[in-house]
């Protein structure tokens, strides 16, 4: 199998017990901290960018966050699957660091670069743990799945 394809099928994948620990780790913020998640948060803003925000009901609105998130899951992992080979260590060591990686550039470079998220530091640091384990959720996913897809052959 291709590595960018394992890698695509591998953060798909992965995303599940992403999202898993983001919602359960969401629930045990202070009520304070508990506004929308950023795969909610960055869709709104592309959707109110669009022009389509409020032509969209809830259920679309979930339905749209689900499918950005799960396809951006995927667009990593198979950057991941691309890289591997070139990248030290361990598969659980290169998906933390991957996965890592990918919130780094993600929430302190290109989301608010682009105006559609305010940077990490500006959020609570609770909430900024909670993504940061959640990509290591991700990461460690990726990474095993990758290397099993990829040995599998």
């Amino acid at each position: 199998m291709n590595n960018a394809i394992a890698g695509g099928i591998a953060g798909l994948l992965a995303t599940v017990p992403m999202t898993v620990a983001m919602e359960l780790m969401h629930d045990q913020l202070p009520p304070q901290e508990q506004y929308p998640l950023p795969p909610r948060e960055i869709t709104e803003k592309i959707s109110e960018e669009a022009g389509v925000d409020d032509d969209m009901s809830e259920t679309q609105h979930r339905l749209a966050t689900v499918a950005a998130h799960f396809s951006y899951g995927s667009a990593c992992g198979a950057v991941y699957g691309f890289a591997a080979p070139a990248l030290p260590g361990p598969p659980i060591a290169r998906g933390v660091a991957f996965g890592l990686a990918v919130w780094t550039t993600s929430y302190l470079g290109v989301l608010p670069s682009l105006g559609i998220l305010r940077p990490a530091q500006q959020h609570p640091k609770r909430r900024n743990a909670l993504m940061l384990a959640a990509h290591v959720i991700w990461g460690v996913a990726t990474g095993v799945i990758v290397e099993a897809l990829i040995n599998d052959e």
